[in-house]
């Protein structure tokens, strides 16, 4: 490339000097010149060695490599060079440096030098390599042979290989899949490596970069005759190694998501994916749930194996999308889930309330706060989100059976025992939303709220709560047996001690205010409200009592304090970064209070609690409602009228200031510094104001302003001062600083 621009840019030089000749203009000629002067002067006239070597006789594949522009002369097709590269002999000596371990006694930093560029220049994607690389059967046996060795690999030249034959499958699919459909053990040799993670994205590879669409289901049909799901999930017991484990699970969470997702955009394709149908069978479920429990629970076996069952349960897309489908459906589910995923699951759910109770063994940890003597862990902190994906199913079995074990109330222990541990309370939080607002999606009592009659036949040998069948209770063991209600003021109160004393405010605090939120609107105008009213009244009268002040009184005013001073604080930061509200105690330190003003923000929806507030105090509002989220319908009273043709004396005001600043141009012949510092006379007396003071007022029309005003300010009276209309009065306007 640089080689072809050099030799037009001194075409160009001759061309320019020849026409200026012709044309008899001698500036021409000169610019000819200077163009020349300028070529050779920043020595672009050294070429690449490329053609050069490859002109000599004997020049050798390494003396190539060590070019530094090899790889963008192979790219630019340097037609000489690919057909180098693309002999027999070169091409064997690249795959043998992408396969073979180079010599121990090189130095470490250019011990994979050749290596590496010798996988650029195999995946560089030109046709000429990918044509002489995957028609040729013996570079792919060489390439094959790489996977007879021994573990462990080399995990970079694994990446290498993977690489490599990844950029096959995709380029030259007929060949490459022909030829691995005829090495029986293929998969085995696969799986045998899979502790590598080059492994993991070269099955990945002939899941997803196979077309067309008829090609890829033959080669799911073959990774199904290979029985790929039920060996990786073999790899799931809990005595295999975990690197072997966690890729396993990494791999299958993989399949799920890519096979979702390839479904859902090959409209065309009529014919059920075959590894997702084994994935989300009952019998290949009930498998993984055998390897996690048997034998010795590990730590790595129960979370690699939730995590697979987590992705089954995966009712909408990550990420944004699936951010922005979670609000626009609430808990409404985009997927429907497999109803053999559950019942595989449900006799197992008495081994994950084993594991909330004895969790595999963990030493203490220093944090922050302390030292944690016993650290929540993995394994539990995945039962949680797995009991929070379960509730989310609204499955009647699964949640009587979570009823049943009284799971919940092992995780409320858990939520107000680790109090610094903010992915548990998001779990927590999730359950309790999820038991709350799902209880119209059937025709049954919602099962978090009320004990049950009986328990539908399932055959999977789950029990029906003893001491219970044919009754009707009216206890609800979120209200009754767990004491939500208690224990959200027992929290409260006891972190406004700690808080007095001086002390920190608790990190569940923010989760503990959603929970309560979540409670009261689903009181107020939740599907349930009826249910959780009548549970309220079975409250003991002094429970109810103090319940009743705290929504009237402290969650009121929490709300209101989470998203006036939020906006407060972020203004006061933008306008002045280095001011302190050291005298307003912060309502966010370790909750979500942030985050979820931000997702209000974000998802644009006008909720109550940040729409009703946003920017202002509540005493700036003539009007308040009862209901703490009542929803703000006085913004349409707002009416800005604005006159930009009016010229008020705040106008006149800033014309003179302008004028005394800034004079005008003429051509009078004594010059003046217009920048000289000159005394200003301002025609209005600026009076000092405090930041909180709510008397300031915008005036946008003529009309007169009532006295009642939502934005509090008080109509200016005649015979005081000059009547501003239509602009904004900013001269007692003051920054927002203390």
């Amino acid at each position: 490339f640089l080689l072809r621009t050099k030799s037009i840019l001194i075409l160009f030089v001759f061309m320019l000097s020849s026409l200026s000749c012709f044309l008899f203009r001698p500036g021409l000629p000169a610019a000819a010149a200077t163009a020349a002067i300028m070529f050779w002067k920043f020595d672009l006239n050294n070429t690449s060695h490329i053609d050069q070597l490859l002109d000599r006789e004997g020049v050798t594949l390494r003396e190539l490599m060590e070019e530094e522009d090899v790889l963008q002369e192979c790219k630019a097709q340097n037609r000489k060079l690919l057909l180098f590269l693309s002999k027999d002999h070169c091409m064997q000596e690249l795959v043998t440096l992408i396969t073979e371990e180079p010599p121990a006694d090189l130095e470490e930093k250019t011990r994979f030098k050749f290596p590496n560029i010798a996988c650029e220049l195999l995946t560089s994607d030109v046709a000429l390599i990918n044509d002489k690389l995957g028609g040729d059967e013996s570079l792919l046996e060489k390439l094959y042979h790489f996977l007879e060795q021994e573990p462990p690999l080399n995990p970079l030249l694994a990446s290498f290989f993977s690489k490599t034959i990844g950029n096959l499958i995709a380029r030259k699919t007929d060949q490459v899949i022909s030829f691995l459909r005829k090495k029986h053990n293929f998969i085995s040799l696969v799986l045998n490596h899979i502790d590598a993670s080059a492994m993991m994205d070269l099955l990945l590879r002939l899941i997803s970069c196979v077309e067309p669409a008829l090609l890829r289901m033959e080669v799911l049909n073959w990774l199904n005759e290979e029985r790929l799901i039920q060996r990786l999930t073999e790899l799931m017991h809990t005595g295999r190694d975990e690197e072997r484990q966690s890729n396993a699970s990494q791999t299958l969470c993989d399949i799920i998501r890519l096979s979702r997702d390839q479904a859902n955009q090959l409209s065309e394709v009529t014919e059920p994916d075959p590894l997702l149908t084994v994935l989300e069978s009952q019998e290949n479920v009930s498998e993984l749930l055998k390897n996690m429990f048997e034998g010795e629970r590990t730590e790595a076996s129960v979370v690699n194996g939730t995590q697979v069952l987590l992705t089954l349960l995966e009712s909408r897309r990550s990420g944004l999308e699936g951010l922005m489908d979670l609000y626009s459906q609430g808990f409404e589910r985009s997927y429907t889930v497999n109803s053999s995923i559950l019942r595989a699951i449900e006799p197992h759910l008495k081994d994950f309330q084993q594991l909330l109770l004895n969790p595999p063994t963990r030493s203490a940890i220093l944090t922050t706060v302390g030292v944690l003597e016993q650290p929540l862990g993995s394994a539990r902190l995945h039962v949680a989100r797995l009991v929070a994906s379960l509730l989310q199913t609204c499955d009647l079995s699964i949640c009587q059976e979570i009823c049943r074990l009284n799971t919940m109330d092992l995780l409320l222990d858990l939520f107000f025992k680790y109090t610094w541990n903010n992915f548990l309370h998001l779990q927590v939080e999730l359950c309790v939303a999820s038991i709350l607002n799902h209880s119209a999606h059937s025709d049954h009592q919602n099962p978090g709220l009320q004990n049950h009659e009986e328990r539908p036949a399932t055959g999977t040998g789950s029990q029906v709560n003893e001491g219970t069948p044919g009754q009707n209770s009216t206890s609800d063991p979120l209200f009754q047996h767990c004491r939500l209600v208690q224990r959200i003021l027992d929290a409260w109160e006891e972190n406004d001690k700690i808080q007095a004393e001086g002390g920190r405010r608790r990190g569940n605090m923010g989760h503990l205010t959603r929970i309560a939120n979540t409670v009261v609107q689903n009181l107020e105008k939740g599907l349930a409200h009826s249910q959780i009213n009548d549970l309220i009244k079975e409250l003991p009268e002094d429970c109810r009592g103090r319940w009743e002040g705290f929504v009237g009184e402290t969650l009121r005013e929490t709300n209101r304090r989470n998203t006036v001073d939020l906006v407060r604080k972020v203004s006061t930061h933008n306008l002045h970064s280095s001011s302190e509200d050291d005298d307003m105690e912060s309502p966010f330190p370790n909750d979500l209070s942030i985050q979820q003003a931000f997702s209000d923000y974000q998802i644009q929806q006008m909720t109550a609690n940040f729409v009703d507030q946003f920017g202002f105090n509540d005493e700036e509002f003539s009007e308040h409602d009862e209901n703490i989220n009542a929803a703000f319908d006085r913004i349409a009273e707002i009416n800005f009228n604005i006159d930009a043709d009016d010229h008020s004396a705040n106008a006149a005001a800033f014309e003179a200031c302008c004028k005394e600043r800034i004079q005008q141009f003429d051509d009078c012949e004594e010059e003046e510094d217009i920048w000289d510092e000159k005394e200003i006379n301002y025609a209005t007396q600026i009076k000092s104001r405090s930041r909180y003071n709510p008397g300031w007022t915008a005036s946008f029309s003529e009309t007169e302003v009532s006295s009642s005003s939502a934005w509090g300010g008080s109509p200016q009276q005649e015979g005081e001062g000059p009547q501003d209309t239509n602009w904004a009065s900013f001269t007692e306007f003051q920054p927002f600083s203390r």
